[in-house]
């Protein structure tokens, strides 16, 4: 009961997280729309062909600004994150979640407010944004320590694929919200997602539970061999009389301890200890490439849609969410077969490496229907997310319980961090270059994500490569060739 409630409160956690990063994805069309298509100016002013644009996005510098924007939230966000797991390990984390969530909601709703305000400058936006950024650090590196305090190895991979929905589900809602003021009142396609995520924060104040020893359960078993200890259970697989997730206290000889031994409390992990964790250098440099691509479409996918298939904001807002269905179906499907192969590097390795054909027909043939652009929105969602959802999750879990740790279970948060953090700065670059680029033509944004791609998958050689030895090891030792 504990495991599922932790599940699920994490789980609307950072929806509600994503619920509150998408608006801006989906105003920008509204901030500077085709004014033509409204009619005459009604003001009568020379500036007739950027009347009805907000200032100070009314200049024909309007992309150069979109991704200022961005990258302010995105900068802010990926040098907080190097800091926030740090404080991930050393704070409650339902304290740190709850402040979290309801500082981001008062900034997603100042950012809102600037429309009810009548704000034309752009450095109040820029700041909103850099705050708003800053505070968002808290959620991931909180939440996915939690969902590791609680869940084992075991089926870690597909139970964290489908948890990973988050993302794409936050990134719907959070499209379908905003696009339901956008045309009318856009500060409030900020301002509910604000008090969406504020809400939510206090919820998980009261009800989350950070570990499984406050409540009186067994730690799970989190890696096969080596550095655990004799009395740890994995909930997944026991199966004695007290039964998964035991919490009467009295049939276990486990539960009769103090559930505050000093065992209980190592010290947390440097950074550089972490960064000495096998994988954890690999697998931060590959999110940051895949990272950029996801962000990149996350912030600009809206906008491509209106300007290449000539859809309205809400039109080219609600399609776009089918992007992140496919991400659903992707992560659930890397987190599956991550699971049933051993193979989270090799994995990710295939994904990526389809991923980039792919994106390069979505920008050629993508358009030239809306039953193809609903099949490429979601065969490119399924594929550029899934990697970077099970390196997020699965892979961030596993490495902050890697065995070299001998049992240290106080690494998840800055494990986490260093790798989202890493991935944080490609989130960053993605949506600059786009704005830097996109003048120049969509083609050349989609070549910059395709390189991307490519150099994902490269940086991951080396971990394939020892996936692949193990599992010619595994059939030879299978066939009698190796004793």
């Amino acid at each position: 009961r504990y495991r599922g409630l932790t599940l699920v409160l994490t789980f609307l956690s950072y929806t509600s997280y994503h619920l509150s990063r998408k608006p801006i994805s989906i105003v920008k069309s509204q901030l500077h729309p085709n004014c033509s298509a409204l009619g005459p100016n009604p003001h009568n002013d020379s500036n007739s062909s950027t009347w009805c644009s907000w200032a100070p996005f009314d200049g024909d510098n309007y992309k150069e600004l979109f991704g200022a924007l961005d990258n302010a939230f995105l900068v802010a966000y990926a040098i907080g994150m190097f800091i926030s797991g740090i404080f991930g390990e050393r704070l409650p984390l339902r304290y740190y979640l709850a402040g979290g969530m309801v500082l981001s909601g008062l900034f997603t709703a100042l950012f809102g407010l600037g429309y009810f305000w009548d704000i034309h400058v752009l450095w109040y936006f820029i700041i909103v944004q850099v705050c708003n950024g800053l505070v968002q650090t808290t959620g991931w590196p909180a939440v996915v320590a939690c969902i590791g305090n609680w869940f084992g190895k075991g089926k870690r991979g597909l139970i964290m694929g489908i948890w990973n929905s988050h993302t794409s589900v936050g990134n719907i809602l959070g499209s379908l919200i905003a696009g339901a003021w956008v045309s009318s009142a856009w500060g409030l396609s900020f301002i509910v997602p604000g008090i969406i995520i504020t809400a939510m924060g206090i919820i998980c104040f009261f009800f989350l539970v950070e570990y499984p020893e406050d409540v009186g359960c067994s730690p799970p078993l989190h890696h096969d061999a080596g550095g655990v200890t004799s009395n740890e259970k994995d909930p997944e697989a026991v199966t004695s009389n007290e039964g998964p997730l035991s919490i009467s206290g009295q049939s276990s000889a486990d539960h009769s301890n103090s559930p505050k031994e000093p065992v209980e409390e190592p010290e947390a992990i440097s950074f550089l200890g972490a960064l000495r964790i096998p994988g954890v250098v690999e697998f931060s440099l590959c999110l940051l490439f895949a990272k950029l691509v996801s962000y990149t479409f996350l912030y600009w996918l809206p906008l491509y849609i209106v300007n290449v298939a000539h859809f309205s904001a809400k039109e080219a807002g609600d399609l776009s969410t089918l992007f992140d269905v496919g991400g659903i179906l992707g992560g659930i499907f890397a987190g599956l077969t991550s699971d049933y192969t051993g193979g989270r590097a090799t994995t990710c390795c295939v994904m990526l490496v389809i991923a980039a054909p792919m994106l390069f027909l979505y920008n050629h043939v993508g358009q030239n229907g809306i039953g193809t652009s609903i099949a490429m929105l979601i065969v490119c969602g399924a594929l550029v997310n899934g990697p970077y959802a099970l390196i997020t999750t699965a892979v961030s879990a596993d490495l902050g319980t890697h065995e070299s740790l001998k049992g240290n279970a106080k690494a998840l948060s800055t494990v986490t961090a260093i790798i989202d953090g890493t991935g944080s700065i490609g989130a960053a670059l993605g949506p600059l270059l786009a704005g830097l680029i996109s003048p120049t033509g969509w083609n050349n944004v989609f070549y910059m994500l395709i390189a991307a791609d490519v150099l994902a998958c490269l940086l991951l050689a080396r971990v394939v490569v020892k996936e692949v030895r193990g599992w010619c090891g595994c059939i030879a030792r299978k066939r009698g060739y190796v004793r």
